[in-house]
């Protein structure tokens, strides 16, 4: 099949790629950076250079695609951009795939979503998520698409690093004893090609995680891995957390919409959906398998 890929080589798009190809499959990678280009070709994929704001682009790059897959994302450096408005900017970014994918004539799509994105309310910046989604639903009906919710990436614990340096814990709005799931972008990768070599009929969801543990458990392991067996997780009010996340210099409209988003944790707001969904199968990649990446990029800072 042709099968378009957003995302560039990113953290989801390269093993998705690597695996595509793998298959036989004729795959096109979006990328914004004309540098990326002969990284793509030498995974054995196609490269189109353009960006996710260029509609036009899109539906050039789309025409005669068996399957597309979509994300959006903004990159974790504007999250310090003031002058952003990250709510605007994806779901416009959604406008666009909508526009493309008419245009294109393409039946058959694979998107990138997010556990909370069942709500546009208590989930904070996963808001967006539901946003698009309603956009893309807009679509006609003949459009089958498949909408991915994983859970929380594990490099998300990568922003644990900073407070672990300079106060000995990990730091949050949230915490304690009560398990939460979270996911491989390589479990997230094979669920997404596994879910386009099955039949495409309407509009499906479907959850993905690969492990279920308390932040007191994550704080053991990782603790463990990086030789800090007595790393704690501490939970701190959400004022404080978005305090500290504005006087990093953070966006404060981003900074408050992450302390949302991990509030929701807590409320239960954020697993409503997915507790009624949960996956059957769990992925392989394990919260002590990403330990390991954990300590090598700790222990480089």
């Amino acid at each position: 099949m042709k099968i378009i890929v957003t995302g560039s080589l990113g953290h989801i798009s390269r093993p998705l790629t690597e695996e595509l190809v793998q298959k036989g499959h004729a795959v096109t990678v979006i990328s914004s950076k004309a540098e990326k280009q002969a990284a793509i070709e030498a995974l054995g994929a196609s490269a189109a250079i353009g960006t996710m704001e260029d509609a036009d682009f899109l539906s050039a790059t789309f025409e005669g695609a068996d399957i597309v897959y979509v994300m959006e994302t903004h990159g974790a450096n504007s999250f310090f951009d003031p002058d952003l408005d990250l709510m605007a900017a994806i779901t416009n970014i959604g406008r666009n795939y909508k526009q493309a994918i008419q245009q294109s004539g393409v039946k058959r799509v694979v998107h990138l979503s997010s556990i909370g994105a069942h709500t546009d309310k208590g989930n904070g910046i996963l808001a967006f998520h539901y946003n698009v989604e309603n956009i893309l639903r807009e679509l006609p009906d003949d459009v089958s698409i498949k909408f991915m919710h994983p859970v929380g990436f594990y490099y998300n614990m990568l922003a644990f690093i900073p407070t672990i340096k300079t106060q000995g814990a990990i730091v949050s709005n949230y915490g304690g004893d009560v398990k939460d799931p979270w996911v491989s972008p390589f479990d997230i990768a094979a669920v997404i090609a596994e879910e386009m070599e099955k039949p495409f009929d309407g509009r499906i969801v479907r959850y993905i995680a690969s492990d279920v543990v308390s932040p007191n458990e994550v704080a053991g392991i990782l603790g463990e891995a990086i030789g800090k067996l007595d790393l704690k997780w501490l939970a701190i009010p959400d004022e404080q957390m978005l305090n500290g996340m504005i006087a990093a210099g953070m966006n404060p409209n981003i900074a408050k919409g992450l302390v949302e988003m991990n509030a929701s944790r807590a409320t239960g707001v954020l697993y409503e959906d997915y507790n009624r969904n949960k996956p059957t199968i769990l992925g392989k990649v394990k919260l002590t398998d990403f330990a390991k990446e954990f300590a090598a990029v700790f222990n480089q800072k």
